[in-house]
């Protein structure tokens, strides 16, 4: 017995314990994208100075952020976005984020451009000294419209999704490790596990026992039926903010203005981070701080804190920071490596 009791000890050790470290620690993907603004703290009696949180990530202070590179891959050939429809879009949603996709290496946008936010992402190297890439492209496509997984899913069944999206037997969508990146966005009436109440989106890559690759992806949700006034502040408010307008969004979709920047955020963390062990700051690999994560709602210069910072207004009255191809987009600003501070292409001092 004490053998047989030495044996089964020894394989708890070697096996068993291993699976666990791995079972807690990551399979929760990175969480990348959280609701803004944070929780209130102060609202004073005329409603107007509102703070809403107690975020230290001003724009022009550098001095407690230590990111590092940890020696793992970057993004730097021809990078392929493979968006995935699941549940039910409208084609004038699905434009609006085709667009903006391929308005991050245009030269064809006028100042301050997509694609000048995209040169400080760009700035970022590998071990070898190598640029992230400039050139970002809108790949093969896939919908489910049927809700094939259900219209909750939890960040393990959106692997599932991915999976089905590159194994299905008509037009599957090509398997790219080294470049390719899987955006699944989902419709306005599909529940992901903690959306709204901690994550508007996230990145990691998936699984070999699941998809049967190890991809890039990014989430990204429709918040618009579920909690705007959190995942597409500021063309939406929370509830629990009284007096605060929100702002009119520069395509005239609220959901999906406010997908926008989420959609940047990931995009901007996917090509710097891609498996979880090259940019970021902190100690944990499981929850780093990427470089969008450190700008956070900042999306004009002065930004930080409960201030957005200064963005343009246009003739229509719609609130906008960078220019596409054809459209106007809000999106935050991401932390410049050289500067040390976040930077966007419409900052009034750089």
């Amino acid at each position: 017995m004490k053998e047989s009791s030495s044996v089964h000890h020894l394989l708890f050790t070697l096996f068993i314990l291993p699976l666990l470290f791995i079972l807690f620690n990551f399979t929760k993907p990175v969480i990348s994208s959280t609701p803004w603004p944070h929780h209130v703290k102060q609202i004073s009696g005329n409603g107007k100075d509102l703070e809403f949180g107690s975020s230290k990530k001003y724009e022009g202070s550098s001095e407690f952020v230590h990111l590092k590179y940890h020696m793992g891959p970057v993004l730097t050939s021809t990078i392929t976005v493979h968006p995935i429809w699941y549940g039910t879009w409208k084609n004038s949603q699905k434009k609006i984020i085709r667009e903006f996709i391929n308005s991050i290496s245009s030269d064809d946008s006028k100042h301050p451009s997509v694609s000048g936010w995209w040169k400080t992402v760009q700035l970022y190297t590998d071990q070898t000294g190598a640029n992230i890439s400039r050139a970002v492209h809108l790949g093969e496509e896939k919908s489910d419209r049927f809700y094939s997984h259900g219209r909750s899913l939890t960040r393990l069944s959106i692997q599932s999704v991915i999976k089905s999206a590159v194994s299905v037997r008509t037009k599957p969508l090509p398997i790219n490790p080294k470049s390719g990146l899987y955006l699944l966005l989902t419709a306005d009436d599909v529940h992901v596990e903690d959306f709204c109440g901690q994550v508007c989106g996230f990145h990691y890559f998936t699984f070999p026992s699941i998809v049967g690759y190890t991809l890039p992806y990014a989430w990204v949700g429709n918040s618009e039926q579920l909690c705007a006034g959190t995942c597409a502040y500021p063309f939406a408010v929370p509830d629990y903010i009284p007096n605060l307008k929100p702002l009119k969004s520069p395509n005239g979709d609220t959901g999906i203005d406010g997908m926008i920047s989420v959609i940047a955020h990931e995009i901007a963390e996917l090509a710097t981070n891609p498996l979880v062990n090259a940019w970021y700051a902190g100690p944990d690999p499981s929850f780093p701080t990427e470089i969008a994560d450190l700008c956070e709602g900042i999306y004009g210069t002065g930004g930080g804190g409960s201030y957005t910072g200064q963005m343009m207004k246009g003739h229509d009255g719609a609130t906008f920071n960078m220019n596409g191809i054809r459209r106007r987009f809000l999106v935050q600003w991401v932390w410049n490596p050289f500067l040390k501070y976040c930077s966007g292409p419409n900052a009034l001092d750089q």
